[in-house]
């Protein structure tokens, strides 16, 4: 009966153990677990995205009116935009504007990567000229007082290298500084009583394109 018990006592010693380490790895796996889920949730810049990089001027579109598609999904608007634009978003990464980025008398894509596109969903008015319906690459060539914005036929293209026998127009627009500071390249539309100006701004530089329509 002795030894009997004897192997009773070790099988039940061994048996506890055994269960003990096996939860000691299962919290040791599950801690582990966590551990790497919290750190790609507090730095999801470290995640590897092994379909496409992230690009570090992020694309952005721009409607007139302000929020069309969102508009045409509500129903609250029937009739088709005016316009549109197409841009990636360069930001000054602690850069200065001029002449770090640009640099004036120099032809500017007014973004980055692809060549910045606006749409034109009908005819325009722009400074007296008019503008038919179409898509159009936009860039601009800056000066101290003045951009000079240009319209150009060569779509879908990246980057920019001018070929001035595709110009459709020129206009020169005045430049001014505020008292804003902005980090990414800006382009919106804002309303007017003829139509809608198009807004672009970086730092703090502002210019307008005014379009009649």
């Amino acid at each position: 009966m002795k030894i009997t018990g004897g192997i009773f006592i070790a099988f039940l010693l061994l048996g506890l153990c055994s269960c003990k380490n096996g939860k000691e790895k299962k919290e040791t796996g599950s801690k582990n677990v966590n551990k790497e889920d919290s750190i790609n949730k507090s730095n999801p810049q470290t995640a590897v995205n092994p379909y496409d990089p992230i690009d570090i001027s992020p694309m952005d579109m721009t409607y007139y009116p302000a929020e069309y598609p969102k508009l045409k999904m509500t129903k609250a608007i029937t009739a088709p935009p005016v316009a549109r634009v197409i841009y990636s978003r360069p930001h000054l990464q602690g850069r200065q504007l001029f002449h770090d980025i640009l640099k004036y008398g120099e032809a500017w894509r007014l973004g980055a990567n692809e060549s910045t596109e606006l749409q034109l969903y009908r005819d325009v008015t722009i400074q007296n000229k008019k503008v038919k319906a179409g898509r159009y690459v936009l860039y601009c060539i800056p000066q101290p007082d003045k951009w000079t914005i240009i319209l150009n036929s060569n779509i879908d293209s990246w980057g920019l290298q001018p070929d001035s026998t595709k110009d459709i127009a020129h206009f020169d627009v005045p430049v001014k500084q505020t008292n804003n500071h902005l980090e990414y390249f800006t382009i919106i539309f804002e309303k007017t009583d003829s139509g809608a100006d198009l807004l672009m701004a970086w730092d703090n530089l502002e210019a307008r394109l005014p379009i009649n329509f």
